[in-house]
């Protein structure tokens, strides 16, 4: 397909795709399908070869945020049935962010629900992260706190925090039907604090809210012309309780789709397959590696996922490694100094973040896994007949009862 030869081409010079041939990855049949994952791997794999890097959750304070956003399990009003509870301890947050450390996660994400952080909040993620690199000097540490007040980026980044989170969600032409009580402009705000203070900026999207694809290529594009190092791509869990709960728009092909649309446009990012990926790429995961490579290991912040062996089991089944922590995520040309997703300007960055969290943050849906772990959870109850293709999978969605906020063992 000559469509997909330009495409890999131009990935493998870090050049951008036209707004056409991004609309034509999606727009390709299931009959093609195959052939869209083996282009996009080629270019993922020129720049990230067959490494899987793993981040690792931790929800220092769960729900009763005020802001409105349509998919959050824990926004103003949502009945969902989620864990609340406010800040976790210094200690009791670097002992949860331990467990993914001894699973593998080569970084922690440290969010919390609500607008934005005050400066006494500021003040304890600091503590916080300091005591998560005393106990793991190599960890990585990302912040995801919402929206930034000026100078508080560069308070999280002398505290040793290695990038900020803050995801675009979704078109700036549709921002406002998913969330009335904050802008687009402030999501972009944010993100640019975060590069002006050193800090590695991680933002993304959420596919599946209703959106078209000319919506899903706007915010990429966006994000591009943004230039964060890492990518976050989730998948809407439609939360009971939540607005969006009736949105069942997503199969596991179009998802795939969507990933390989994000790596033509980003190629040399860290393009993270987040929250959704159990409930909707199902047994189609393996092949979602060959387009992005990084993901987040166990549970997510308000709800389950897949059991963290499973997820090491399916990495080295599918012939990937998990990256070590001694080794560099991003190209060399984007660590050297500052350049974007897929620019011709210098590198940049330490590596990546996973989303979620705070204000607006992907990650409250969650994902949840189809594995069936010992201790129960997240999958843990078959459907009652056949699955049919095309049938929204409700019985994946597993709300989190386990790890932070919990006497529980967490899922890593």
């Amino acid at each position: 397909m000559d469509l997909l030869n330009t495409l890999v081409d131009k990935g493998l010079r870090r050049e951008s795709p036209t707004r056409e041939e991004a609309l034509a990855v999606l727009a390709t049949s299931d009959d093609d399908l195959l052939d869209v994952v083996a282009a996009a791997g080629k270019v993922r794999r020129h720049w990230f070869g067959r490494r899987v890097k793993l981040n690792y959750l931790v929800n220092l304070k769960s729900g009763l945020c005020p802001e409105d956003c349509s998919y959050c399990s824990q926004r103003l009003g949502s009945k969902a049935e989620i864990l609340k509870y406010t800040w976790l301890k210094p200690d009791q947050a670097s002992q949860a962010a331990a467990a993914g450390v001894a699973g593998g996660a080569k970084r922690v994400c440290l969010v919390a629900s609500g607008r934005g952080p005050t400066d006494r909040d500021v003040d304890r993620v600091s503590d916080t992260i300091k005591a998560i690199k005393e106990q793991n000097e190599a960890v990585e540490v990302c912040a995801c706190l919402g929206l930034l007040s000026d100078g508080q980026a560069e308070r999280l980044r002398e505290a040793g925090a290695d990038a900020y989170n803050h995801n675009l969600n979704t078109s700036e032409a549709t921002y406002g039907d998913i969330t009335t009580t904050h802008t687009y402009a402030d999501r972009v705000d944010t993100v640019n604090k975060a590069h002006a203070a050193g800090l590695s900026a991680c933002s993304g999207l959420i596919a599946g809210m209703g959106e078209s694809d000319e919506d899903l290529v706007d915010v990429v594009f966006s994000l591009r012309e943004l230039d964060p190092d890492s990518v976050p791509v989730n998948f809407l869990i439609p939360m009971e309780g939540t607005p969006l709960a009736k949105e069942w728009h997503l199969t596991p092909q179009r998802c795939l789709r969507i990933l390989a649309m994000t790596r033509f446009v980003c190629p040399d990012v860290e393009v993270r397959i987040a929250g959704g990926r159990e409930v909707h790429l199902r047994t189609m995961q393996p092949l979602a590696l060959h387009l992005a490579n990084s993901i987040f290991l166990g549970d997510y912040l308000t709800s389950e996922g897949q059991a963290g062996r499973t997820d090491l089991e399916m990495i080295a089944d599918a012939g990937f490694e998990v990256e070590g922590a001694g080794e560099v995520t991003l190209p060399e040309h984007r660590v050297a100094g500052r350049g974007g997703c897929g620019s011709h300007g210098e590198g940049g960055g330490c590596g990546s973040h996973g989303e979620s969290g705070g204000c607006g943050s992907s990650r409250e849906g969650g994902s949840v896994c189809g594995s069936v772990p010992a201790e129960g959870g997240c999958g843990s109850a078959a459907p009652a007949g056949p699955v049919v293709a095309g049938e929204p999978r409700t019985d994946l969605v597993a709300v989190r009862r386990r790890g932070a906020g919990t006497d529980l063992a967490p899922n890593a």
